[in-house]
């Protein structure tokens, strides 16, 4: 009998049991709590759950370091961080194509390894680029895959090949031979192949790395309309653009850590905000605002912003007033989202795209 929740094949879970929701601490002095997360994840509703998930090549490298993600079902999780934070790797940890040194993980509800057979044809993915056979057509290269997943139906291949194609916007080109491809056709060609099945999980590494502006906005498009029809998304990105655009759910890794996750939404309520005074003294509003103990404070012309804190933004008002600054406007802006993940990890990202 299957429990209120548990999915069909899950084992139940003990009473009193959680999954992981936010990174923990490790022995090897980790970053602890992250500062930020979303409202308590359901275990029961997880795409992806990993528990002290480890790597540590035979060099020596700790490339994953005891991570706890928590995907929910149905989301659309950013897993974010600087190229060489172990976002490859634990992808593929994820997805049996490295064995792991410690921990454990299940997708789908179900643990992995073990259930590899029944929950991998449920998963598409795509992993450090695309790789077909440079003569073959792209729709032959696609054919070609179908005919290898022993679960696909050959008297549909013809037509699920085709939509795939359209769906990332190639079926014009679907004759053109892959070594004619740009960079970008390519890597549509290979979120077409995760697209030959209906899939309950997408694991996708730079999925628009390549593309031109029209082409990331119709893969960003794509993957809405994947999430809104119930598949849950992991999106490996080093993008704050497609992070802000398309996930509502967010981890950060950093030297093979996960420093943070949550929800999106959290992220933004639960970040610093920045006061922004307008004014014709702003060197007094200046020393007014680090008096109260606001921090990194700029001036540019009549603008002076600087870090909220916990101040409450009336006493800020009530302060400046009471110094006789002349006050000619004041905002409070949420959280920037390069700020945040700079303080996280110490290095920038790319906020293009």
């Amino acid at each position: 009998m299957t429990a209120p929740g548990q999915r069909p094949g899950q084992a139940a879970r003990p009473a009193g049991a959680t999954g992981p929701v936010v990174a923990e601490p490790d022995p090897a002095g980790g970053t602890g709590a992250p500062p930020w997360a979303g409202a308590p994840v359901d275990p029961d509703h997880l795409a992806i759950a990993t528990t002290a998930l480890t790597k540590r090549f035979r060099s020596g490298q700790l490339a994953v370091n005891a991570i706890d993600l928590a995907v929910p079902d149905g989301s659309v999780y950013g897993f974010l961080g600087p190229n060489g934070s172990g976002k490859t790797t634990t992808i593929r940890l994820l997805l049996g194509l490295v064995v792991p040194t410690a921990g454990r993980h299940a997708m789908l509800g179900q643990p992995m390894p073990g259930a590899a057979a029944r929950v991998l044809p449920r998963v598409g993915a795509l992993v450090e680029g695309p790789a077909f056979h440079p003569y073959l057509t792209g729709r032959a290269n696609l054919r070609r895959l179908d005919a290898a997943d022993r679960g696909s139906d050959p008297r549909t291949e013809l037509r699920r090949v085709d939509a795939a194609l359209d769906r990332v916007g190639l079926l014009a080109a679907a004759g053109k031979r892959y070594r004619h491809f740009s960079l970008g056709m390519r890597q549509r060609l290979a979120i077409a192949n995760t697209l030959l099945r209906p899939r309950d999980l997408l694991i996708l590494d730079e999925p628009t790395n390549g593309l031109d502006p029209q082409g990331t906005r119709e893969v960003r498009a794509l993957l809405h309309t994947l999430a809104a029809g119930g598949t849950t998304v992991l999106l490996s990105t080093h993008l704050l653009s497609e992070v802000e655009q398309i996930c509502t759910h967010v981890g950060v890794m950093h030297n093979g850590r996960l420093v943070a996750q949550g929800g999106l939404a959290a992220l933004r309520a639960q970040g610093a905000g920045r006061a922004e005074v307008l004014t014709s003294d702003p060197a007094a509003a200046a020393a007014t605002l680090a008096e109260l103990g606001l921090t990194e404070a700029r001036t540019t012309g009549e603008h002076v912003a600087a870090l909220l804190g916990d101040i409450a933004p009336e006493k800020v008002v009530a302060a400046l007033v009471h110094a006789g600054v002349p006050v000619r406007g004041f905002t409070v802006r949420g959280a920037d989202l390069e700020e945040m993940f700079v303080e996280l990890t110490g290095e920038g990202f790319d906020v293009s795209g």
